[in-house]
């Protein structure tokens, strides 16, 4: 039976879609596969790793009639990623092996049954749908995904907070040293709903998601619902569904500072440069630089164990008092990378007091970051 028979970048593409939460080495080998079903001349394509599920349906023609199994996923891919884009291949079922034939090139590869393979339970519980244009939860997720904790012990940090509640989408994260926040307007009233994505879910999320292309014709929505275990997101032709982090997410509003006495704004790209550069001489243990705010000027320094010091100046526009405090470099060069703004606003107290750091034209978004002791 002739499962599938299209171009090579039809076939790629399909693929390549579930294939990116497929683990090479795992304890359960179907786990490694991708389950292919054939339901008339709908393909459907699904892996799994227990935790994630990620469906898509594709018409890549072939014989009529029903068929099920499971091959190698990365196999799959490398074999297909070596031959030309335009050629066209197919995919052929013959006992318990599937042959790919594409031009003079043929392989043949063994498969797994697909009554074996561990398809997840989905929960009965699913609050509301919602939905957002993918354009706009990608965003939402670059502007705060990089305060992701990574292998914290507080599992619950591991991940993103997100909360629908009347018509706000927050996506929160931080890893106890910075902590980042995005909104969204969503077009209907939601009862209140919060998870923890899980971080593998965030970064899968992120390469899956299209961002509307130039002309935003390509900006379909997606459609998210949660249930108390579990998260489910549907879009482009495409399911996913997730395991949640289990725990209690901080109060984030208790962590972000109010009633600041001194702010400036200045541009984001020479405050980037500068602090790039001012990286370059920190040390590698304590990534520190130190800012020191002053009427119309303020100057970054750095230094290192070899007692190698780098010093930048900026002329801002600020009339306060002298604020002389520490932070980490990569915190907030990590923040500033993540916006395509021209302006950046920081807020301040006191030299022991966190930053905040806002977008002057978008209200939706603050970075919190802890200062250091220098």
């Amino acid at each position: 039976m002739i499962v599938l028979k299209a171009t090579q970048d039809k076939v790629l593409s399909a693929l390549q879609a579930v294939a990116g939460i497929v683990e090479r080495r795992h304890t359960l080998p179907i786990l490694a596969n991708v389950l292919i079903r054939k339901q008339g001349p709908q393909l459907e394509l699904t892996t799994s790793d227990l935790e994630i599920q990620v469906r898509t349906t594709a018409e890549l023609d072939g014989d009529a009639g029903n068929f099920s199994t499971t091959v190698g996923a990365r196999k799959l891919i490398d074999i297909l990623r070596s031959m030309p884009a335009d050629q066209t291949v197919s995919l052929t079922a013959n006992a318990s092996k599937l042959t790919l034939q594409g031009g003079k090139s043929r392989f043949t590869l063994q498969t797994l049954p697909a009554d074996d393979f561990p398809l997840v339970q989905e929960a009965a519980d699913f609050g509301p749908a919602f939905a957002v244009p993918q354009k706009t939860l990608k965003s939402l997720i670059n502007q705060v995904h990089f305060a992701m904790a990574v292998h914290d012990i507080r599992y619950y940090l591991n991940g993103i907070l997100f909360v629908a509640e009347g018509k706000t989408l927050t996506l929160v994260a931080t890893d106890g040293h910075r902590l980042a926040l995005a909104q969204a307007t969503l077009e209907a009233d939601m009862p209140k709903q919060e998870v923890i994505l899980p971080r593998k879910t965030v970064l899968e999320l992120m390469r899956l998601l299209k961002d509307g292309g130039k002309d935003g014709s390509d900006d379909q929505p997606i459609e998210m619902r949660f249930a108390g275990n579990q998260a489910k997101f549907t879009f482009s032709g495409m399911e996913f569904v997730t395991k949640l982090v289990e725990g209690k997410f901080p109060d984030y509003n208790r962590v972000i500072p109010k009633n600041h006495k001194f702010n400036v704004t200045l541009g984001r790209q020479p405050l980037l440069a500068s602090l790039q550069r001012a990286a370059i001489l920190t040390s590698e243990k304590f990534k520190a630089v130190r800012l020191s705010f002053e009427p119309g000027l303020l100057s970054i320094a750095s230094s290192n164990a070899e007692q190698e010091e780098a010093k930048e100046e900026i002329e801002i526009d600020y009339g306060g008092d002298l604020i002389e405090t520490g932070f980490n470099v990569t915190y907030l060069m990590d923040a500033l990378q993540n916006m395509s703004q021209d302006m950046v606003s920081i807020d301040l107290n006191d030299s022991a007091a966190s930053a905040l750091i806002t977008i002057p034209e978008q209200t939706g978004f603050k970075y919190v970051v802890m200062p250091m002791r220098i």
